[in-house]
């Protein structure tokens, strides 16, 4: 939903007297820490609870993109795990291609995104070892195989996470916890423009505001109607 400047003043200032004094404050609070400095993609992930749960930890660490590549395994959002999370996020599905991680990894690249897959390679780096001077992409793989040989391939650069057990690795879900809770530390604490632009945080606020009132489309119809009536 795209509004010049003004247009987007009026409409959050008309949300702003429908809202709780608290609610918004805490609106303005959790976008404040948002980010597009860093996303997470899926590859085929067939176990919904694993990939509901990357949404939430994605949720809580102001992840604010994530993607979902289907090549054989369409996601299908486990409401218990999720609980609501998915609300607050944008969730980008590639599933149209023939090559849907080439597609996913191309879009993210052209972003100025360096692509980091999350699996045991020759070339790997620890997690804490990983810069953080430019966009990142974290991949995590399917369950069973792991990453494809497309996206091994074509990522930039490759992360394992230290560990001193047999087992062979974490489970999708912590591997994506561990990851985020270290790179977005690190992020806040070490660079800057990892935040929302301006704009972006006008338009996430409205998109929130207009998710917590009731009949948010009588309302944005009622406002498109007073504000073409003020161009007259």
């Amino acid at each position: 939903m795209k509004f010049e400047k003004r247009d987007r003043d009026f409409i959050l200032a008309h949300l702003q007297q429908m809202i709780s004094e608290d609610r918004w404050q805490k609106f303005h609070d959790i976008i404040s820490q948002r980010t597009r400095y860093i996303t997470v993609i899926l590859e085929d992930i067939f176990q919904p609870h694993n990939a509901s749960a990357v949404i939430r930890t994605c949720e809580l660490m102001g992840i604010q993109d994530l993607h979902i590549i289907e090549n054989r395994n369409p996601y299908l959002v486990n409401r218990d795990i999720v609980v609501g999370s998915d609300k607050w996020i944008n969730i980008h599905k590639h599933n149209r291609h023939d090559q849907n991680t080439l597609s996913c990894f191309r879009q993210l690249k052209n972003k100025g995104f360096r692509i980091v897959a999350t699996t045991p390679h020759k070339s790997d780096v620890l997690i804490t070892e990983l810069p953080v001077d430019q966009k990142i992409a974290l991949v995590l793989g399917n369950e069973g195989h792991g990453l494809s040989e497309t996206a091994l391939k074509n990522a930039d650069t490759f992360v394992k996470i230290p560990m001193y057990g047999f087992t062979e690795s974490f489970n999708i879900s912590v591997s994506a916890a561990i990851c985020l809770y270290e790179l977005t530390a690190r992020l806040r604490n070490e660079t800057s423009g990892w935040q929302l632009s301006s704009e972006e945080k006008d338009l996430l606020l409205l998109d929130y505001a207009l998710k917590t009132i009731k009949n948010p489309r009588t309302f944005m119809r009622r406002m498109k109607m007073e504000l073409e009536n003020r161009l007259d």
